[in-house]
């Protein structure tokens, strides 16, 4: 059996989709060696590119992606048309910018002034990309800061110690400090790992597809929830279907032919249409799960190896980045002795939650989509209330991700939320102040006390003093290197001592 260098690398990452990349890229940005195993040969699949790899990305991981400098890289969104859009796209007030269990979410019922702390020069809420072009961009990065990404490489085999992580892959065998499974819904390193996946079993086998339909006429334009399921065709040929069989279909062993979903389309939509050609699709479902811990000793989990649910709303990817994001630097400061585990357990203690709310919200979608009448009476009320400004609002705000917040100790309103996009009086913004992913201490005052207990921290903690535009009341804030607020000062009292206490819980190691 061929052997590499022991620990030769920090982390090992199986898994090259946007999480596994992002979390390297993460890693490899606080100096990390990173190994990335990937199963599949190639880096690109039809399922991956437009239309079947388009996802919607929240404002979350759009501020992670501009806090990188790879927003900018993104170029679909720019003249991409949203997907939801029926067959003749609708202007202003009426354009439809998301769905809850198949009930349009329209532009002009959305209040963003009920968004709090969102300033002016912010990142977009929301907007299209698609895998494709994520994994090309965040591959580029990883490449270029030293990542080594190895394809055709699938994990065979995992053994831990104490103090390292053995890795197999066909004939060779890989050591690192660290094991990452981010190798998605059918994760080998969750089931070799030793983790409980817990969770509901699937209401229905969707289908995503793209055909040749000789009478596209008989079918009605966006999505349609009738007795029997769920269709939508929002772009010519792109068929997406949700037929409520327990996931029988997508369970089973049978393939996935042109008579089938022609069959399945006919019963859902009541017609008779005709399909000419089948070119591509797959099945999924609306299984529910989570792993019930996202550690297990030096093996972790993110993306959809800690969380499957179904793609209802678009979330499961900006859930997966979100993890990267906040594990990639706690991660990193324990590789570098600059922390305990105790900060690495935050990682679990922050994310599960998160997680769960993310599956409830996916539950409760599939609850009014039912083809039955209770489900018929929930889908009338739900609406109702997104018809409404609080509502549309309310829920747009819960899909992009703008009202995401830790539980972290401290009572101002912004602790545990995304710092916002503070311009200083410099002309630089807090977004691109970012770059480097080192923590942030933003002293819009020049507080000397401030200065000197944050001058202990020299190479984990970035002092910047500069006052801003706006600084919405506050006098001082630390933000970590995933953008969240860890400690505000409003200057009403000095709380010097609390964020001394704080620094203390994320590093601790003081450097002489």
């Amino acid at each position: 059996m061929k052997a590499t260098n022991k620990l030769k690398h920090d982390v090992i990452i199986s898994g090259a989709g946007p999480v596994g990349l992002f979390l390297a890229c993460e890693l490899a940005l606080a100096k990390c060696t990173v190994l990335i195993l990937e199963k599949a040969e190639k880096a690109t699949s039809p399922l991956k590119q437009l239309p079947f790899g388009i996802r919607g990305l929240s404002a979350p991981t759009i501020e992670a992606l501009y806090r990188r400098g790879l927003f900018e890289e993104l170029e679909i969104h720019k003249r991409l048309k949203n997907p939801h859009i029926t067959a003749t796209p609708q202007q202003g007030a009426q354009r439809q910018v998301g769905h809850f269990g198949g009930i349009p979410l329209l532009a002009g019922n959305i209040d963003a002034s009920q968004w709090e702390y969102r300033l002016p020069g912010s990142p977009e809420t929301s907007l299209i990309s698609e895998i494709a072009e994520l994994e090309t961009i965040l591959t580029r990065r990883a490449t270029a800061l030293g990542v080594e990404i190895r394809r055709g490489c699938p994990v065979t085999g995992v053994h831990q110690t104490g103090e390292s992580v053995t890795v197999w892959s066909a004939n060779e065998h890989f050591e690192s400090k660290w094991l990452v499974g981010c190798d998605g819904s059918r994760s080998a390193v969750r089931k070799m790992g030793g983790f409980e996946f817990a969770g509901t079993e699937p209401e229905f086998t969707g289908y995503t597809t793209l055909v040749n339909i000789a009478d596209p006429e008989k079918l009605r334009p966006g999505r349609n929830v009738t007795s029997a399921g769920m269709y939508m065709q929002s772009q010519p040929g792109y068929v997406l279907m949700q037929d409520f069989d327990r996931g029988a279909f997508h369970n089973s062993e049978e393939p996935i032919t042109r008579e089938h979903i022609q069959e399945v389309l006919r019963r859902i939509s009541g017609t008779d249409v005709t399909i000419n050609a089948l070119h591509t699709a797959t099945t999924w479902t609306d299984r529910a799960r989570q792993a019930t811990q996202y550690g297990n000793g030096r093996i972790l989990l993110a993306g959809d190896a800690a969380h499957i649910h179904s793609p209802l709303g678009g979330q499961g990817l900006n859930l997966g980045l979100g993890d990267a994001m906040n594990l990639g630097w706690k991660l990193a400061a324990l590789v570098r002795n600059h922390a305990s585990k105790d900060l690495l357990d935050t990682y679990h203690a922050e994310r599960h939650p998160v997680g769960a709310q993310v599956l409830d919200w996916s539950r409760a979608q599939v609850a009014i989509m039912r083809p039955d009448p209770h489900a018929r009476a929930l889908h009338a009320i739900f609406r109702d209330l997104l018809n409404t400004r609080d509502g549309a609002t309310y829920t747009a705000g819960r899909i992009w991700g703008i009202y995401n917040r830790y539980e972290l100790d401290g009572g101002h309103p912004l602790t545990g939320r995304n710092v916002p996009n503070f311009e200083l009086e410099n002309g630089a913004k807090m977004g691109e102040l970012m770059r480097d992913g080192e923590m942030i201490l933003l002293d819009f005052e020049g507080n000397a006390s401030i200065a000197a207990l944050v001058n202990k921290y020299a190479t984990q903690i970035k002092y910047i003093s500069c006052n801003a535009t706006d600084r919405l009341g506050l006098s001082a804030v630390l933000i970590r290197p995933d953008g969240i607020i860890a400690w505000v000062s409003d200057g009403g009292t000095d709380n010097t001592a609390h964020l001394a206490q704080i620094l203390r819980q994320y590093w601790n190691v003081v450097p002489h």
